[in-house]
């Protein structure tokens, strides 16, 4: 069943499932017997219908109650998704947007949707003020922006909705604003039930320890877009989706507009269906798109940041991770823009190129999140790093570039091996550095006739690389992220130089 006849089912009968019915109970229940300023956060994977659910709680609580309902949402397109869902159920509702300055009519709402940030600015200005307030529900709960609220409904009970109650901000843990955790029907059991697509996953092997962590606890756009935009990543991008999503309705995910502009080209230039969107395209232009994607059974849309939440395309049969990330909302809300059931779709793709199903476990893998609630910090430490997933990596050089190094009978290395014999022979472990980086320099120099493009085709060992300092640390034991970036430039700048006392070596 798609996202629009679900809704339109909805709004004919006032008919939930099971499951739904089960959680609005238990919820109700709090409602009944909790303090009126209770703090109550309840968790259902996307997909599930939580803004279905919450209209339902909307409308009941109305019916029981002589007082005002606030929703708060933090983006405009949910506003309206809200608004929507709520006139399905027979719940009257008044849109706080920008152009609201006071509220004159507001006896005759008992409903009120708003952004955060806007309804935030009109509290502040002190036109506009609702009254009487005794629900606040906030979706996508886990943006933890709703702080900003706070003191101005400190008598309302407040019920935060989310699919995965982690703050976005690990200083402030959501359980310094929540009481409790009601936890929802699993993404597995949603699945079983016929009420979500079954995700098949592809994992490709990337090296990530060039990327670099920002300020907001993700990786860097800038170090997203030196690694997704080079040529091996492109080639294993273009792969990846010829083996596995080839003619089906594709999402591609990006941590950088940059990327995803040279992921749109180079998709088009193989001859793929393809368009680009990020959060700079234009109103008119991205309805032009979507429109598009929607009609177009083999479309390929490429994004940045836009298309997480708020957005609803059943017909989705594949979605790639062309990004690696350290927030599992956002694994989430990637992977459950495929999930939708249709008739004719029981199960979707999934392509890795981040490593982030080795990072977080499958889409379907069950979770504690009692636990993440109550402890986020131990559970982000108790993921595994970039380094410690790279140990199982075991580098396969793509044929295109083994094409390069044709003339070159042996292309690897056993570093393990080689590390053992320079401890068997009292011999300094950077001896095993040394001897790769000789055989990359050489595979370079005989490959080429001239010194920069010998050092140009050292440009496509990155990776290999990667893969040999990562299997040499690993033999060392325990070494810092700082101690890892270093030996891949280090290697890198020593690289140069050997490409070039080979090649005089050979020439001269």
């Amino acid at each position: 069943m798609s996202q629009k006849d679900f809704i339109t089912e909805i709004e004919e009968k006032k008919e939930l499932y099971g499951y739904q019915k089960g959680d609005i109970d238990k919820i109700f229940d709090r409602l009944d017997n909790a303090p009126s300023d209770h703090h109550l956060l309840y968790q259902l994977p996307t997909g599930g219908g939580k803004t279905v659910i919450f209209s339902e709680i909307v409308r009941r609580y109305l019916s029981q109650h002589d007082k005002k309902v606030v929703v708060l949402t933090h983006r405009i397109e949910l506003c309206k998704q809200t608004s929507k869902m709520l006139k399905g159920f027979d719940v009257k509702n008044k849109i706080i947007n920008s152009n609201i300055k006071e509220l004159p009519d507001q006896d005759e709402y008992s409903c009120f949707v708003a952004m955060v940030e806007t309804l935030k600015n009109r509290l502040n200005d002190e036109k506009l003020l609702i009254d009487n307030v005794g629900l606040v529900i906030i979706d996508e709960a886990h943006y933890n922006s709703f702080r900003k609220l706070m003191s101005s409904f400190k008598k309302s009970f407040i019920l935060g909705v989310t699919a995965t109650p982690l703050s976005s901000n690990i200083k402030l843990p959501m359980h310094n604003n929540y009481s409790e955790l009601i936890v929802g029907d699993t993404i597995q059991s949603l699945i079983d039930k016929g009420f979500l697509a079954k995700a098949t996953t592809y994992s490709y092997d990337v090296g990530l320890t060039s990327l670099k962590v920002g300020i907001n606890g993700d990786y860097t756009v800038k170090s997203s877009d030196d690694l997704y935009m080079n040529m091996v990543m492109q080639e294993k991008l273009l792969h990846s989706y010829t083996e596995k999503s080839l003619g089906k309705k594709t999402l591609i995910f990006n941590n950088g507009i940059n990327t995803s502009l040279y992921v749109y080209e180079t998709f088009r230039e193989a001859g793929f269906p393809i368009r680009h969107l990020d959060n700079t395209t234009s109103v008119e232009d991205r309805k032009d798109i979507l429109h598009w994607f929607k009609k177009t059974p083999d479309a390929i849309l490429t994004s940045v940041g836009i298309l997480t939440t708020g957005f609803d395309e059943p017909t989705v049969e594949s979605i790639i991770l062309n990004r690696a990330t350290k927030s599992l909302t956002l694994y989430f809300q990637m992977i459950g823009r495929g999930s939708r059931k249709l008739p004719h779709k029981d199960n979707f793709t999934v392509i890795d190129l981040g490593n982030n199903a080795l990072r977080f476990g499958l889409w379907n893998d069950p979770v504690d999140w009692q636990h993440i609630f109550r402890s986020p910090e131990y559970y982000l430490e108790s993921l595994r790093d970039d380094a410690e997933i790279e140990t199982h990596f075991k580098y396969v050089m793509p044929d295109s570039i083994k094409k390069m190094f044709a003339k070159t009978t042996i292309l690897t290395i056993d570093i393990e091996e080689e590390f053992k014999k320079a401890l068997a022979q009292n011999l300094r472990s950077k001896e095993v550095i040394e001897k790769s980086i000789q055989q990359h320099a050489l595979m370079c120099v005989e490959n080429t006739t001239e010194l920069n493009q010998a050092r140009m085709l050292s440009k496509l060992l990155s990776d290999d690389i990667e893969s040999r300092i990562q299997r040499f640390v690993s033999c060392l034991g325990k070494t810092s992220k700082n101690y890892r970036e270093w030996l891949v430039e280090d290697y890198k700048t020593k690289l140069s130089l050997a490409i070039g006392k080979k090649f005089r070596e050979l020439n001269f």
